[in-house]
C-alpha cells in the first residue's frame, strides 16, 4: 500500500522502525506522563480548550476510543490524539492510554522527530491550560542557539522560491504568503491568535517573530520549535518542486524515513 492511500498512520511506521522505534517509546511516555490529567476532566470544558485553544476538533475516529482530539499540524498533516480510559475493575491502579495516530495525504512526509515534538508541545500546552499555569519562558524576542543555528542552516533554500510558488505554497503550509522586496513573508497561526511570521530576503537572509493576543498562553521554547517546524515544511515544499537540481543535504532530511525509501533517496544525511 502506497502512504497517500493509507488513512492512519503510526509514529514507527512513518519513522520505517516499527514498534520499537524512538518516537513510538517517546509518544509511550508522552501518554503515561498524561493520561491522568483526563480521567476526570468535564468532556464539554474539554471540547472547548479543544476548538478555542487549540483550533482543532473533538471528535471519535473509530478506534474504540472514548474521544479523540484532532489537530491539524498542516493541511493534510493530521494528528489525532485518541484517548481510552480502562478504569480499575480489577482493584488496580486507574488505568488509560492514549494512541497517537496521524492522517492525511501528506502526513507521511513529515519525520517522527517533528510530530512527536508537536505532540509532546500540544499536550504541556493542555496540561497548563487545564491547571490554569502560565508557562515559565516568555522571551518571544530572544533567539535560542538552537533558533539561530536553524535561521541559518536552512536559509539558502529559500533561494529557490519564485513568484509562481506564492498560491501552491499558500495551500501547501495553509498560511498567508507575501512578496516583499527581494524576498518572502509568510505567516502562519499556530493556535487561535498566536502567530508565527518568517520573512527572508537575499541579503539579510531567514528570521523569525511571534505575535498574537494569545502567544503568552505558550512557552516562547515551544513557540520556537512550532516556528522551526513550520521553516521544516517550507524546506519540503522546496525540495518537491527542485528534485530536478543539487540541493543541500539538509532538504532531504526533512522528510521521514518512509518517504526517502519511497524516493529511493538516502535518509538523514548528517
Amino acid at each position: 500500500m502506497t502512504g497517500s492511500k493509507k488513512k492512519y498512520w503510526t509514529v514507527g511506521e512513518i519513522d520505517a522502525t516499527g514498534v520499537r522505534g524512538p518516537h513510538e517509546v517517546e509518544l509511550k511516555n508522552i501518554s503515561k506522563a498524561k493520561f491522568h490529567l483526563f480521567i476526570d476532566i468535564d468532556k464539554v470544558e474539554l471540547k472547548k480548550i479543544v476548538e478555542k485553544k487549540l483550533g482543532g476538533k473533538f471528535e471519535t475516529i473509530g478506534f474504540n476510543e472514548d474521544w479523540t482530539i484532532t489537530i491539524e499540524m498542516f493541511p493534510e498533516v493530521n494528528l489525532h490524539f485518541a484517548y481510552t480510559f480502562f478504569g480499575n475493575e480489577f482493584g488496580g491502579e486507574i488505568e488509560a492510554e492514549f494512541k497517537f495516530l496521524f492522517s492525511g495525504k501528506r502526513v507521511f512526509w513529515v519525520p517522527g522527530e517533528d510530530s512527536a515534538t508537536y505532540i509532546d508541545i500540544v499536550m504541556d500546552f493542555i496540561d497548563k491550560i487545564i491547571k490554569h499555569e502560565s508557562p515559565f519562558q516568555i522571551e518571544y524576542t530572544t533567539r535560542t542557539d538552537l533558533m539561530k543555528k536553524v535561521l541559518v542552516q536552512r536559509s539558502q533554500p529559500f533561494s529557490l522560491l519564485k513568484e509562481r510558488d506564492k498560491d501552491p505554497l499558500s495551500e501547501f503550509l495553509g498560511a498567508k504568503i507575501a512578496k516583499i522586496a527581494d524576498g518572502w513573508k509568510i505567516e502562519k497561526e499556530l493556535f487561535p491568535e498566536i502567530f508565527v511570521e518568517l520573512t527572508w530576503n537575499t541579503k539579510d537572509g531567514l528570521d523569525i517573530s511571534f505575535k498574537g493576543k494569545n502567544l503568552k498562553e505558550i512557552s516562547s521554547y515551544h513557540a520556537e520549535f512550532l516556528g522551526i517546524f513550520l521553516i521544516n515544511h517550507i524546506l519540503r515544499y522546496i525540495t518537491l518542486q527542485n528534485e530536478d537540481k543539487d540541493l543541500p543535504d539538509i532538504c532531504y532530511i526533512m522528510f521521514s524515513r518512509f518517504f526517502t525509501r519511497e524516493k529511493k533517496w538516502d535518509h538523514r544525511r548528517a
